[in-house]
């Protein structure tokens, strides 16, 4: 039998200047795929810019556990809970719920946590790949430490890396006591009685990186089009590629392939591609605090459900699962709410006096699986709904995607993220 060459596509457009996308362009030029990316609002102005920029292959668990179902349950009457679900969502975010909720036994966690130590036992070799050749920004490699009330709350974490360390992720970690956490973080409160200290984990300036990234996409002769709200995409009667996708205002632009990598706005086409899982927005809060000591490396607060990044310009103090419109204005009483729940846990960390306020739609979807690969439509291809983990898995989740779109093959790695499952 005969057997025919792929063609990989000359040009591509990726619409989503975010981690992802911008990941995805950038391993598209290494396979020589002329790029364009196109964004809606500015680089990094979605979930890439304010969260946590930790890169903790350790941590990457997701996030439909079976105690989720009783978080959320307990939000309903805590409007400022960790975890916060509204009292009347509309019908996308009831059939996300109800899909959600399905997915949260023990069985199906374990099914998202094995597909996903893929992208956790490689991303940090991602990224290693995106400095060397030519991404000019700072990946600082530090352990991460968890903070307790109790020895017994600690337990849960260890249960989880655990788990982590059996569907392939091995986690380095070291239990603590809680004179142990106050000699290596010095600002932990004479509350901690116990912590968890994982090694060989790193973090970012997440903002910082997105924008270096979008850099070294246009130094290779890539463009990044900012303010390009993608209103439709269509295939091209012009003969100047296999798709046309036009923005609000009119304008239009052309490739022989496409990857949405919109995050929590893919959801409002993905349906007519083909693409089943529902995907909602998980949107985090953070802010930045003065410390009046140095703070050498990430803050984890697994019971309050905060993460702490130190930056430039102080602590930054990341939190909330908050499931509402991806535009939806920032609340500042949730703001607030994140700052009274780390406070236990610090000492010389000024969380009233606070700078830097944001908040930034994460695409989590229902499966605790991400969406990557190819659509029913030909050349048309997703990636997104990593949930809490996108800038942990994007630019690996980009290698993978760019190989599959200049190969025609898809990878092991993504069998398990199939948009059409």
């Amino acid at each position: 039998m005969a057997t025919h060459a792929v063609v990989a596509p000359r040009t591509a457009v990726v619409v989503g200047a975010g981690i992802v996308g911008l990941s995805t362009a950038w391993h598209l030029q290494e396979h020589g795929i002329e790029v364009t990316v196109l964004e809606r609002g500015r680089v990094a102005s979605g979930a890439s810019w304010g969260n946590a920029g930790w890169l903790s292959p350790g941590l990457a668990i997701p996030l439909n556990e079976p105690s989720a179902i009783r978080a959320g349950a307990e939000s309903l009457f805590n409007p400022y809970a960790p975890l916060s679900i509204p009292l009347l969502p509309g019908p996308s975010l009831v059939r996300f719920l109800a899909l959600f909720a399905a997915n949260s036994s023990y069985h199906s966690w374990q099914r998202a946590l094995r597909g996903n130590a893929p992208l956790s036992r490689a991303c940090l070799d991602a990224y290693d790949e995106l400095v060397d050749g030519g991404v000019a920004a700072v990946v600082e490699e530090e352990p991460i430490t968890a903070l307790f009330s109790s020895e017994k709350r600690a337990l849960h974490l260890l249960m989880e890396l655990r788990a982590a360390n059996e569907a392939g992720v091995p986690v380095e970690h070291t239990p603590l006591d809680g004179d142990d956490v106050r000699d290596l973080i010095p600002v932990a409160s004479e509350n901690i009685r116990a912590g968890v200290r994982l090694h060989k984990q790193r973090y970012i300036n997440p903002g910082v990186f997105t924008h270096a990234l979008a850099d070294a996409v246009r130094s290779r002769g890539g463009r990044v089009v900012e303010g390009f709200h993608v209103s439709s995409i269509l295939p091209s009667r012009r003969g100047r590629g296999q798709f046309t996708l036009l923005s609000s205002q009119g304008e239009a632009e052309h490739a022989d392939t496409v990857v949405a990598a919109a995050g929590a706005w893919m959801q409002r086409a993905a349906r007519r591609w083909g693409v089943h899982v529902p995907v909602a927005a998980g949107r985090g809060y953070s802010f930045t605090a003065h410390t009046d000591r140095p703070v050498t490396g990430p803050v984890y607060l697994p019971e309050a459900r905060v993460a702490c990044t130190p930056l430039k310009d102080g602590l930054r103090v990341a939190g909330t699962m908050e499931f509402t419109s991806p535009d939806a204005p920032l609340q500042r009483a949730r703001v607030s709410a994140i700052a009274r729940s780390a406070a236990p846990y610090f000492e010389g960390v000024d969380l009233n006096n606070r700078s830097d306020e944001w908040v930034g739609p994460r695409p989590v979807s229902a499966d605790g699986l991400p969406l990557v690969g190819p659509t029913r439509v030909p050349g048309l291809h997703v990636a997104g709904g990593h949930g809490m983990w996108g800038i942990t898995h994007g630019p690996i989740t980009g290698r993978l995607l760019a190989r599959a779109i200049a190969t025609g093959v898809i990878p092991a790695e993504l069998r398990p993220f199939t948009p059409s499952r």
